[in-house]
């Protein structure tokens, strides 16, 4: 049974405020494993491809939905000027923990990813993960990600088509499947913990749910003339540990880039 829509927005907001102590947990693990050099090394590649022989102190980043910081600490190890944005403020204080002595080389900042306050053309990188799908209104995030980004900056957005389960009978028995997959790698399950649930019930009346991604986002982000836009449809097999492989190998994580006209 999904949620009456008009709760929607606050029992979204109210369960992402009560997660982040423990995504701050999930945080932590990538920090400490294989994740950390994975995404550096490759979203470092990215940036210095988009922007070769200019140094990292001079890019500026921003992390649209930061959560407890994995992404905006990393990058700031590497010297650039990232800008941690986030709804919730006790995803940012995790991200501030996280952070510890690189709390003071990032720029933290609470706010709608949907109505970024940031003045336009603000920003050479504009970066998010596993965000779009959970947002009201996709769109409208896009086009104020695209209003800060600077002309010819570089959008890199990573996400999953993360819910399709919970409508579509093959996903839900593939989904079972990547279930039964981590019990026997013995790995731990990413998929079950308090109120996971309710984040169905979430997803289910959350747009991007009933949408093929990223064809969804490619198709949007060309009518509105965003620029160079391509994808990868399974980024997850460079980036991801042998745990979140085993635990999303039936929703694997794509890149959505973007080189704004």
């Amino acid at each position: 049974m999904s949620i009456n829509k008009e709760n929607l927005e606050s029992i979204n907001k109210e369960y992402w405020l009560n997660r982040a102590p423990g995504y701050s947990e999930v945080n932590k693990e990538e920090l400490e494993g294989i994740q950390h050099q994975n995404w550096k090394e490759y979203l470092c590649k990215q940036i210095s491809e988009r922007y070769p022989g200019t140094q990292p102190s001079e890019i500026s980043i921003l992390d649209v939905g930061a959560g407890p910081g994995f992404i905006s600490i990393i990058l700031a190890e590497e010297g650039y000027n990232v800008t941690a944005f986030d709804f919730a403020q006790s995803m940012i204080e995790e991200a501030k923990l996280n952070a510890a002595g690189l709390a003071d080389r990032i720029t933290f900042v609470q706010g709608d990813a949907m109505k970024l306050p940031f003045e336009a053309d603000r920003f050479d990188v504009v970066f998010s993960r596993n965000l779009t799908w959970n947002l009201p209104h996709p769109d409208k995030a896009y086009d104020s990600w695209l209003r800060v980004l600077k002309p010819g900056g570089l959008m890199l957005v990573f996400d999953a088509n993360w819910y399709t389960y919970l409508i579509d009978e093959n996903k839900r028995a593939e989904y079972e499947k990547d279930r039964e997959n981590v019990k026997l790698s013995s790995l731990g399950d990413y998929n079950i913990g308090e109120n996971f649930d309710t984040m169905e019930q979430i997803a289910l009346d959350m747009p991007l749910t009933h949408k093929l991604r990223p064809a969804w986002d490619m198709e949007y982000l060309n009518s509105i003339h965003a620029g160079e836009v391509s994808s990868v449809l399974d980024i997850g097999s460079i980036l991801y540990s042998e745990k979140e492989k085993i635990n999303y190998c039936s929703t694997p994580m794509f890149l959505v880039k973007v080189v704004k006209g």
